[in-house]
């Protein structure tokens, strides 16, 4: 992929094709790029989406949009909350999520 095509809003899944490897590489980059550390789970929580608290019927309940908005605070989930289906939520990360994350960790380590 060209540099010039990529947005701010580009998806990392959909409009970029990052796959479940590409992510292990993404935050190793971000890691060694901004000298930072990212534990597991905390950019991608995955642990949500096997929690029954947090998901009912391959959506979000109430408690797993909040518990996302928690923990994914760099995240813009309004569009995805009117239909938080859980297969789509790798088609959720952009761009610009990804660089508000960067800024927060960034502004914890200062």
């Amino acid at each position: 992929m060209e540099e010039d095509e990529v947005r701010p809003d580009s998806t990392l899944v959909g409009d970029l094709g990052a796959e479940s490897i590409d992510f292990l590489d993404i935050v190793f980059k971000l890691e060694k790029t901004f000298n930072i550390k990212i534990p597991r789970g905390e950019l991608f929580p995955e642990d949500i989406m096997t929690n029954p608290d947090y998901v009912k019927d391959g959506k979000f309940t109430e408690a797993g949009l909040t518990e996302l908005r928690k923990r994914m605070p760099f995240a813009e989930l309004d569009q995805f909350a009117q239909n938080p289906l859980v297969q789509d939520f790798a088609n959720l990360l952009t761009v610009a999520d990804m660089c508000r994350f960067v800024e927060s960790k960034l502004k914890q380590a200062a």
